[in-house]
């Protein structure tokens, strides 16, 4: 079972990030429902793998801290290949995350090496002509003043992540609050 742990998104800053969406080029929009913090992603994990994390996850305190977003950027610099909603830095999200990818580890998980630059991704596509790319690159610099938030973060979700042509489907397998 493909699965991640992420931070949901209130309503209101949803709404605001659909409107960004419809103002740039984005080939291939993400549904705003889909729209989250990824804290960890785990590709496969089996049954007994994924109730430890389960555990671990119910275990972990942390009190609820405040998010807001601030700009734009996009992945695949030469050959965009994503575009998201940069989350402003936070210690609080970054203990966090560093805590939930210690449980999945320690639940058996393989998780890849990469450095934590919490967003929200607003589209995916494959690699676009030159031209298209200028185009997003600018909307993206035109978007720099962007601001959404702040919102309390007050849970975290334990989603299933299913493949499917016409975009990934998310489904929610756990909910946890942050207290402490």
């Amino acid at each position: 079972m493909r699965v991640f742990v992420a931070m949901t998104i209130p309503d209101d800053v949803q709404s605001q990030l659909a409107v960004q969406q419809f103002l740039m080029p984005i080939p291939r929009k993400v549904d705003r429902e889909q729209f989250h913090i990824t804290l960890c992603f785990m590709d496969e994990m089996r049954d007994e793998a994924l109730e430890a994390l389960h555990e671990g996850l119910s275990r972990l305190r942390m009190p609820p801290f405040n998010l807001s977003l601030a700009g734009f950027g996009v992945f695949g610099k030469a050959k965009p290949n994503s575009v998201w909603a940069a989350v402003v830095p936070s210690e609080q999200l970054s203990r966090l995350q560093a805590k939930v990818e210690h449980q999945a580890r320690e639940a058996g998980a393989v998780v890849p090496a990469r450095r934590f630059v919490p967003h929200i991704t607003l589209g995916r596509f494959p690699a676009m002509r030159p031209e298209d790319a200028a185009r997003l690159e600018l909307a993206v610099l035109r978007g720099a003043g962007f601001r959404a938030g702040p919102w309390l973060a007050e849970e975290m979700v334990l989603y299933q992540s299913t493949l499917r042509p016409e975009g990934p489907r998310h489904d929610v397998l756990a909910r946890y609050a942050l207290t402490g």
